[in-house]
């Protein structure tokens, strides 16, 4: 996406623009809520600009607003939180509508036990078992909000669809794929609340067999 956007900028100001954003994605994971920031020499109106680049970026890619920043505003740095939401499909058959945005999953879930999973990681934690740092040697994040709630099925297919929510002041790499996969384990009755307590609490990546899949994540929210 960095550099859909860099080349955009690039044909539409006649200059060579670099993109920094709030933060790195994994491939496969969507976000409708991506922040960057960059530096032009554009003379027209900020509307013109982003008519521009959509009318240059793929059809996968868009801008959804922009604004003028301050000279020290940093779309990573400046952040306060960033929120991610996770989608799970349940059917019994292959659901080709989905299979972009959704982990499609042929079992139900104990969405009131997920719940009881997911309050044990909000607060500020070492949440090592979960992921790597991107950068330097902490995995103490804080988790402000977590948890799952069923929606309406969308897809004549879908018997449901679950949601999770997750907010916290930074994230781990793959932390919340590693999360999510502990999360239907719980769901599924083969985790106990006790379990993930005492997963979060051993540090151990080990602990944790698997990753959900990438298409079920999006960046949903970056916090100023």
């Amino acid at each position: 996406m960095q550099g859909e956007l860099e080349e955009a900028l690039d044909r539409t100001c006649g200059e060579t623009i670099s993109v920094i954003g709030a933060g790195r994605t994994d491939a496969g994971v969507h976000a409708s809520g991506q922040v960057i920031a960059f530096n032009t020499t554009w003379q027209h109106g900020l509307a013109d600009l982003q008519n521009a680049l959509n009318v240059r970026l793929p059809q996968d890619v868009a801008i959804v607003n922009l604004a003028e920043c301050a000279e020290e505003f940093h779309p990573r740095y400046s952040a306060h939180s960033r929120t991610y939401q996770y989608t799970v499909a349940i059917g019994r058959s292959r659901q080709p509508l989905l299979r972009l945005y959704a982990w499609q999953l042929e079992y139900d879930l104990d969405v009131v036990q997920m719940n009881r999973a997911a309050e044990v990681l909000i607060g500020e934690h070492d949440f090592a078992a979960f992921g790597a740092a991107p950068q330097g040697d902490s995995t103490v994040r804080e988790v402000k909000q977590a948890s799952w709630s069923r929606l309406p099925a969308t897809d004549e297919l879908a018997a449901a669809i679950y949601r999770f929510t997750i907010e916290a002041n930074a994230f781990l790499f793959r932390m919340v794929r590693r999360v999510v996969m502990t999360m239907i384990q719980a769901g599924r009755r083969r985790l106990s609340v006790e379990d993930i307590r005492d997963i979060l609490a051993s540090r151990d990546s080990q602990r944790i067999k698997g990753i959900a899949p990438a298409c079920g994540l999006c960046l949903v929210k970056v916090t100023y």
